[in-house]
């Protein structure tokens, strides 16, 4: 087996299909953690577990301990496992002297064997050895017994649709609404995601839909007080809503980060900075910036008239300037409120740009 993706080896797992080596790896853990934790649970029973499953950790061990393991004879059960943890870590999983013996064994593995290799936050060099073989090409193919999988993160503009089908994969209705608020604050960690949807799911009253106040109950988003509230009040040019969310973040610093604020308020002015240079987008323009529902678009088609091509370009310029001032670039003694409340009263108060970068 060469190259799958996380469906197809969900397939054959759920129809105990189950190949000798899995090399899993990529940016996104999501999957990862997924097809490892199938696996993990599936391929033996419990009362065969004790002696024929061992979870090894990538900083623990090495190439000789993990092929020691995966030699050994499933003791009365049909197969062993064995799963390795941030194999990412494993000091010599690429080396010159070990490569002999790891290449030998990935071309005739044990049959009897499931070795389960969790790569994660990074993929292997497909120009070294090891990457090579796992990948295979039309000259030489990818061992027989091995799957190579490769888990990527998502593009913005994938994470609404996504979570969608995840909630839908339950069985159950997620609102329009609820799903732009989700896929907007938490964004596209998948992990962190599926938590949150899975927390609502338990509480989810019969016949009824996550909601945007379920998400806001659930998730600690203040139903007032929250940045997108504060984007809207933008777009509306409501100073005195803007003053009050700005106190309520201030008053609770946790709750409310400066780091994942400031990258909404990057990603609402930036896609709009796009619509000015394409004001009449297609339904698959609006698609590509993840802007699926009318609800999203509208707060963007307001904003088109409030602030022109010139000023969408210095208010992103100074989302820059507020990131970096959090990072401790020219900010003084700034705090984070502080940081934020500037760049909300500049955004509000069409100040030049050279007036502010020159000061």
């Amino acid at each position: 087996m060469p190259v799958l993706t996380a469906d197809e080896i969900l397939k054959q797992l759920q129809q105990r299909q189950f190949a000798p080596v899995y090399f899993l790896q990529g940016e996104e853990p999501y999957y990862i953690d997924l097809v490892a934790d199938l696996l993990d649970k599936n391929v033996l029973q419990e009362h065969e577990k004790g002696f024929n499953q061992v979870v090894l950790y990538g900083k623990d061990t090495d190439v000789a301990g993990i092929l020691g393991q995966a030699k050994r004879f499933p003791m009365m059960a049909e197969r062993s496992v064995v799963i390795v943890k941030e194999a990412q870590a494993v000091a010599d999983l690429e080396s010159e002297k070990t490569w002999p013996f790891l290449e030998a064994y990935l071309k005739n593995p044990l049959q009897s064997t499931v070795l389960v290799l969790c790569y994660k936050h990074k993929t292997l060099d497909a120009r070294k050895k090891l990457g090579k073989l796992l990948a295979g090409d039309k000259k030489e193919p990818a061992p027989a017994g091995t799957v190579l999988m490769t888990s990527k993160k998502l593009y913005d503009n994938q994470v609404a649709p996504w979570l969608s089908n995840y909630v839908r994969s339950k069985n159950q209705q997620i609102t329009p609404q609820a799903t732009v608020m989700l896929a907007e604050y938490i964004g596209g960690e998948l992990g962190r995601l599926t938590n949150e949807v899975d927390k609502m799911l338990i509480n989810l009253l019969p016949g009824h839909s996550i909601d945007e106040d379920l998400v806001q109950r659930m998730v600690g988003i203040s139903k007032e007080y929250n940045i997108f509230e504060l984007q809207s009040a933008l777009v509306r040019r409501d100073v005195l809503k803007a003053n009050r969310i700005l106190l309520y973040f201030e008053a609770n610093p946790k709750n409310n980060p400066l780091i994942p604020n400031l990258t909404l308020l990057f990603n609402y002015f930036s896609r709009l900075l796009a619509l000015h240079q394409n004001p009449n987008p297609s339904e698959a323009d609006w698609l590509k910036m993840g802007l699926r529902f009318p609800i999203q678009r509208k707060d963007y088609q307001t904003g088109l008239k409030v602030f022109d091509f010139h000023r969408t370009r210095d208010i992103v310029h100074l989302i820059r300037r507020a990131d970096a001032q959090s990072k401790g670039i020219d900010s003084g003694s700034m705090t984070d409120g502080e940081i934020l409340r500037e760049l909300i009263w500049l955004i509000l108060h069409p100040v030049p740009l050279h007036a502010v970068v020159g000061a």
